[in-house]
């Protein structure tokens, strides 16, 4: 049961953990704007999700222990690989090397905001839509 779970909601869950991950590059962009030779990092994030897709694997179960002298659990990792950030081209150079265009990257910030928001509307609406069909009439 459990693994169908995840099989219905596994698309879901790596979307949002890619977007999670694209926001804190877009983040990072606009701290630095001020930064001398920073350069703005983005990633593709269709092809970072197909790549994700491509190479999940269900996930075992995580075990915790509630005593140092318990045997350690094994490490599994999560099946994503860290995204390949690449770097943005800037639209007009800046004196001090600064490729950060704060226009475009506040754009892509919201863009990426409404779509994970988007994301966990439907992923919500997934959710409700499995409780509904497990439920007796």
């Amino acid at each position: 049961m459990i693994d169908k779970l995840e099989g219905a909601l596994g698309f879901y869950q790596q979307a949002l953990s890619l977007r999670h991950e694209r926001q804190k590059v877009l983040a990072s962009n606009i701290a630095n704007a001020d930064t001398p030779n920073y350069k703005a990092r983005d990633m593709d994030f269709s092809q970072e999700l197909s790549r994700a897709v491509e190479q999940a694997e269900p996930r075992p179960v995580q075990l915790m222990t509630t005593s140092e002298r318990h045997i350690s659990p094994l490490n599994h990792s999560s099946g994503l690989r860290a995204a390949e950030l690449l770097y943005r081209v800037p639209a007009q150079p800046s004196l001090d090397g600064n490729t950060v265009d704060m226009d475009s990257e506040r754009a892509q910030f919201a863009d990426n905001a409404v779509r994970y928001q988007s994301s966990l509307v439907m992923i919500n609406s997934r959710i409700k839509s499995l409780k509904s069909a497990m439920q007796p009439e």
